[in-house]
């Protein structure tokens, strides 16, 4: 089943140009691009808001090529997700508009070892990353884990490839942090073996991209492991946190997104920090003026314009279960889907073994724990792709436009969001140049206060909405918080 309007063409042509994309905040900084180029002109860098881009000579940046147009996850050119997934999984027996292409989906935990315990929710991404390596069915595999720092502005995590058991172990958990693929993307290109890579749905459709142009990538990466995704973040999230915290971004030598603590609800994430005087600052996510995840502080553009969120081109993907009992489950709950046969067969044997906790569910039940990524990415999405862009590239998405029959608060919801992630960077980037972070956190707590108001229908923001649709006709288009 498509989501693509009958309407919509396939695809438009282009060619695009690296910078056409940055220029029209399309670029999710994934470094496909970067890792294509073999003439070693460009690189990735990061942007004065923490957000990865292309950098490289003016005729590298501007050349408008079929080939670039074919590989950018956000190009309109590119194959879109229901394209990739036909051709990698044509035999797939279930097909959903929300989930896409799949074999069976599941909910439940890993029962062996530590990969519960170390990972931010059911164990599921490191457990399979794990099982792929030791049955041999790749020799490596690459992945999102901490990097050393010398500067505030570097970066405190990036891809790396790890050929052990005991090296992936040690990079378990999620990172809400900016990242790209080109290094390892050379690594897998110069060095023989088969490889998993793992990414959030954006990152993977690109490695499905580079792979249709590339024979030597195409060999050598034979599965990928998705993570559902609500958005990306920049690296000024994590300074941000830092701030509240009393820290300072160059006495960072770690950072832990979601401090697992089994004793409270899995939904409640706290940030840690490890310094490198040995000291530590943890806080919990809802202390932040902005640290309400749906909000959309630090959010990549891109992200505005993506209508994946369960990586629907991935061989297996994993999300967190957002539903009850499993989100007052502290020790933490995955979703899970399969694509590839040879790995569904994987999981089936580990849970008939006892090694993991796993019961089937079907696609209403994958959609249910992420509703409101769904919301956001399906009629917000329609909404967005009918304002207008002068001067802009118009994503083309597998829906059409809409701005019919959308409620007035999720109209407002999604409006307000959108401006949080539009204003974010800039305020915070005129709090950090004159060293007053208040400019920056008395508008982020204000803007919060407002959105929540809006979503859950608090206060008089709320009420006025209430009165609005009611006096519309149009009921009261409750939230629901996203």
């Amino acid at each position: 089943m498509t989501l693509r309007s009958p309407e919509t063409p396939a695809k438009r042509p282009g060619p695009y140009s690296p910078d056409d994309i940055v220029r029209s905040g399309m670029c999710i900084g994934c470094g496909a691009c970067v890792g294509a180029d073999r003439t070693g002109r460009a690189a990735m860098a990061m942007d004065a808001h923490g957000h990865l881009k292309p950098v490289g000579p003016v005729e590298w940046r501007k050349t408008r090529s079929p080939e670039f147009s074919a590989l950018c996850p956000f190009s309109p050119a590119a194959d879109d997700e229901d394209d990739i997934a036909l051709a990698r999984y044509p035999d797939a027996p279930q097909d959903d508009a929300r989930i896409g292409r799949f074999d069976s989906a599941w909910v439940g935990h890993v029962e062996e070892g530590v990969f519960r315990s170390s990972g931010s929710s059911g164990g599921m991404g490191n457990w399979t990353a794990a099982e792929l390596l030791r049955t041999g069915r790749v020799d490596a595999v690459a992945h999102v884990g901490g990097l050393e720092r010398a500067d505030a502005d570097d970066p405190l995590f990036g891809y790396r490839i790890s050929r052990s058991l005991d090296e992936l172990t040690a990079a378990a958990k999620s990172r809400y942090h900016p990242v790209e693929l080109s290094g390892v993307i050379e690594t897998i290109r110069s060095a023989p073996g088969r490889y998993a890579v793992t990414g959030v749905p954006c990152f993977i459709k690109a490695v499905h991209l580079l792979r249709a142009g590339d024979p030597i990538l195409r060999e050598r990466i034979v599965f990928t492991l998705g993570l559902f995704c609500g958005h990306m973040k920049s690296l000024r999230m994590a300074e941000s946190f830092a701030w509240q915290t009393g820290v300072r971004m160059q006495d960072v030598a770690r950072m832990d997104y979601r401090l697992k603590d089994p004793t409270r609800p899995a939904n409640v994430y706290t940030a840690q920090f490890l310094l490198k005087d040995g000291g530590e600052r943890r806080r919990d996510w809802w202390n932040f003026a902005d640290g309400d995840w749906g909000a959309g502080f630090f959010q990549n553009p891109a992200c505005d314009w993506c209508d994946d969120v369960v990586a629907e081109t991935a061989d297996i993907s994993f999300g967190d279960a957002w539903v009850e009992p499993y989100s007052s489950d502290g020790r933490g709950t995955n979703v899970v889907v399969i694509r590839s046969a040879e790995l569904d067969r994987m999981v089936r044997e580990a849970v008939a073994a006892g090694r993991l906790s796993l019961r089937p569910v079907d696609a209403d039940f994958i959609h249910q724990t992420q509703a409101a990524g769904f919301r956001q990415r399906r009629e917000g999405l329609a909404w967005r792709l009918s304002w207008p862009r002068p001067g802009k590239i118009r994503p083309l998405k597998r829906i059409a436009p809409n701005v019919s029959g959308l409620p007035l608060r999720r109209r407002g919801v999604y409006l307000m969001r959108h401006q949080i992630s539009r204003w974010s960077h800039p305020l915070f980037r005129l709090a950090r140049r004159t060293s007053r972070p208040g400019v920056y956190l008395r508008w982020a707590g204000a803007m919060l206060a407002f959105y929540q108001a809006l979503a859950w229908s608090r206060g008089w923001l709320g009420a006025l909405f209430d009165r609005l649709e009611a006096a519309s006709g149009g009921g009261s288009g409750r939230a629901g918080g996203a």
